[in-house]
């Protein structure tokens, strides 16, 4: 308990999957916890369930591919609760999933300013906050496919690719600041970005294609948002001071093949 107390954490993409269990996680663990997303119900019931339970929580409707929109909800965070001490850049989306010479313009283009701009524009709004504070973390997330690639989703796979290096660039730039900047690689999470991608590929047992996909760890099933949840906690806290421009690969063994 209490291993990130009284910080102020934003995470993008907060209102369902590995955003949601993030959320739960740093605040039960002491954090005030700033919700950002698009899908209003889903953010504001989950603010709601967490502020019912005695948490610092508070929903922003803030769109990752628009500046201004993330500076705004930003700076209303520090104002809010008087810091911004975490940046959780979870928000993306998976996109098109068919061959490189089949995708549009259009495709390849939303699903680049949802998972790079969107990572962009949070870091660098968020990082006059940081500096004025002394230290911060930003923990970003990318993917298996930010390591290694598989014959689909070329424009997810580019976008994840891209927020691994602009991870490690970001960490080297900041260091001096004490702001610490990573990146998570996570497997295979049974989310509902994960079943909509199972459905594009044709699967219609969506049980059987959960077990088949599972396989493909070393462990034999897919993870669950915890798993990655924990992890941010982690690079959130001061557990991991000594920790930047690192790659935390939380895969059930997938790129250890």
């Amino acid at each position: 308990m209490n291993r990130v107390q009284s910080r102020t954490c934003i995470i993008t993409g907060a209102a369902l999957g590995i955003g949601r269990g993030c959320a739960i996680r740093l605040a039960e663990e002491g954090a005030n916890v700033a919700l950002f997303d698009v899908l209003d119900a889903p953010g504001q019931a989950l603010a709601a369930e967490l502020s019912a339970r005695g948490f610092p929580v508070r929903y922003w409707h803030v769109d990752v591919t628009s500046e201004a929109s993330l500076k705004a909800a930003i700076d209303a965070v520090a104002a809010h609760f008087g810091s911004v001490d975490v940046l959780v850049n979870n928000a993306g989306v998976a996109g098109a999933n068919r061959p490189t010479h089949e995708i549009t313009e259009a495709e390849w283009d939303w699903v680049q300013a949802v998972n790079v701009k969107g990572v962009f524009f949070a870091t660098k709004h968020a990082i006059p906050h940081m500096k004025r504070a002394g230290r911060g973390s930003i923990i970003n997330l990318s993917s298996i496919y930010g390591l290694v690639g598989a014959a689909d989703v070329p424009p997810y796979h580019a976008s994840k690719g891209a927020v691994r290096l602009m991870s490690k660039t970001d960490a080297m730039i900041y260091a001096p600041d004490r702001i610490r900047v990573n990146s998570i690689h996570p497997g295979f999470i049974w989310t509902p970005m994960v079943e909509t991608h199972l459905k594009s590929t044709g699967a219609t047992d969506i049980d059987a294609a959960k077990a088949a996909t599972g396989q493909l760890h070393p462990l034999g099933h897919m993870g669950d948002v915890d798993d990655i949840a924990w992890g941010v906690v982690y690079l959130a806290s001061e557990e991991s001071k000594f920790v930047t421009g690192s790659e935390l690969v939380i895969d059930g063994g997938y790129t250890a093949h």
